[in-house]
């Protein structure tokens, strides 16, 4: 990847996914499971198989449950317990998010992960989409050093309906160690315009990069290496 080009994040659910979007020219990858349900925690078999696929950051989701994003204690407990098992796996990093019951970030759980993470990358996911107060929400992220990430659709089902606000949001992360990192609803044909009209430094492809667009088919890799080509050349 050229330094100036934008980082090209793909959602991988098997192994064979993970070696298509690496080969087809994916910076990083995310791991999860149940895609249908936006998203769980993948089993530590998987992990391991899918870190070994070569150089490729794996940033991995830790997600008990689709029920919400507000999460009890047994479910921290678990999820704790995860963040250790996906750092022991080896991957780059994990992808979570927490909320309170009236929409603000969790920080009190959210310090808890950070923690049990160790030094690992934290992605922040939709979760944020959810919080009341978007521009807040990233503030309070922006006070977490760890986070490195904002997964984002600006409040909207697609990313192409929010471009104002992740142009916002861009330009509040701006000077931070944090990259909004917009996701949901991108496609090849909107992606080179996406990326002029927000100043997005990273995107996030699931179904855009997969077979007909169905997020439940493999990973294409001429959709991935079409959208690779694009990036570096916006």
């Amino acid at each position: 990847m050229s330094q100036s080009s934008v980082l090209l994040e793909v959602i991988a659910t098997t192994v064979a996914d993970a070696r298509l979007a690496v080969q087809a020219g994916a910076d990083r990858l995310e791991l999860i499971t149940a895609t249908g349900e936006g998203g769980l925690t993948p089993s530590v078999g998987l992990i391991e198989e899918v870190v070994g696929v070569g150089d490729c950051p794996v940033n991995v989701i830790v997600r008990p449950h689709s029920r919400s994003f507000v999460f009890d204690a047994d479910d921290y407990a678990v999820m704790l317990r995860d963040v250790q098992a996906v750092k022991a796996a080896g991957a780059h990093g994990v992808v979570i998010g927490m909320l309170t019951p009236d929409g603000e970030i969790d920080r009190e759980g959210l310090a808890r992960v950070i923690d049990a993470a160790d030094g690992l990358a934290i992605t922040f996911h939709r979760a944020f989409d959810e919080a009341r107060d978007q521009r807040r929400a990233l503030d309070v992220l922006l006070g977490f050093d760890a986070v490195t990430n904002v997964l984002t659709s600006g409040g909207k089902p697609s990313a192409l309906q929010a471009e104002a606000t992740i142009r916002a949001l861009v330009k509040q992360a701006e000077g931070s160690n944090c990259t909004v990192l917009a996701g949901a609803g991108l496609t090849v044909d909107s992606v080179a315009g996406f990326v002029r009209a927000t100043q997005v430094k990273a995107v996030h492809f699931g179904s855009g990069v997969r077979v007909d667009g169905n997020a439940m088919a493999p990973v294409d890799p001429q959709r991935v290496a079409r959208v690779r080509s694009l990036l570096d050349n916006a």
